[in-house]
């Protein structure tokens, strides 16, 4: 793959990365604000109950809930889709006998599960209110490291899958492949420590409501990313003849 080519398909990918992350706004803005409002209610209550001073607020509610959140999620999902069209490059014809639909779905999908699923199930996601602001940094630590390992792990996946296929066939080598990921995962879920600083009173509702919410948001960024960018990356690679248009031109130059 030539140069060109590539540089084609990253601003192909950013592109297909701000609609994503457009289409994830809309989720987030509809699924996921209604239930940090409430959370951030809960967290009011809860202070005055308890005969806390809330700390002021450095930038207003509606300016989060509105630009700062519509900067966050675009940001993220245009480098989202540089980085994935890079790797996209990368994975066209290494992975199996994809074509570049496929390989993006594929890939949009591995992402998914390696970059955010994972990392989820052992670190979820949590509103306002949910966690201890001493111990900040070291969650944030133990996420990037979860996420890490998984990314890691997957990629080893991968290497052994394929040189397994020539001993198992493809179908068996992907399976071992995809169970030993599995069994690595859980070994690291299982060495790493837990963090559960939920307060007891915090409504579960909302607590699963709003993961539920985080999860949609990350569901449609990556699924709508691997359809556009699919699309538009077959249309590089594989651009529509024009021998179709070219006899119809000659007989009008003709007559």
């Amino acid at each position: 793959m030539n140069s060109t080519t590539v540089r084609s398909l990253l601003v192909r990918g950013m592109l297909a990365g701000l609609v994503a992350g457009l289409l994830a706004l809309l989720t987030a803005y509809f699924l996921g604000e209604s239930h940090v409002d409430s959370a951030i209610a809960f967290e009011e209550a809860h202070s005055a109950h308890h005969g806390m001073d809330m700390e002021p607020e450095l930038v207003s509610r509606s300016l989060q809930s509105t630009a700062g959140l519509a900067t966050g999620i675009l940001l993220f999902a245009v480098a989202m889709g540089g980085v994935a069209s890079l790797a996209f490059c990368f994975a066209l014809g290494r992975i199996g006998r994809f074509g570049a639909r496929a390989t993006a779905i594929v890939l949009s999908l591995g992402a998914l599960v390696t970059v955010y699923l994972v990392p989820f199930v052992k670190y979820p996601a949590n509103p306002p209110s949910v966690g201890d602001p001493d111990t900040i940094g070291k969650r944030t630590v133990l996420y990037f490291l979860m996420l890490l390992l998984a990314v890691l792990l997957a990629v080893a996946a991968v290497i052994v899958g394929k040189r397994l296929v020539p001993r198992l066939g493809t179908w068996y080598a992907a399976v071992a492949a995809g169970a030993g990921f599995v069994l690595a995962v859980g070994l690291a879920y299982a060495l790493l420590p837990a963090v559960d600083e939920v307060p007891e009173e915090f409504p579960a509702t909302l607590l699963w409501q709003f993961r539920l919410a985080a999860l949609a948001i990350q569901l449609v960024l990556w699924t709508s990313f691997g359809l556009v960018f699919g699309e538009l990356a077959e249309r590089v690679l594989k651009p529509r003849p024009a021998t179709a248009q070219a006899p119809a031109r000659a007989t009008a130059a003709v007559q």
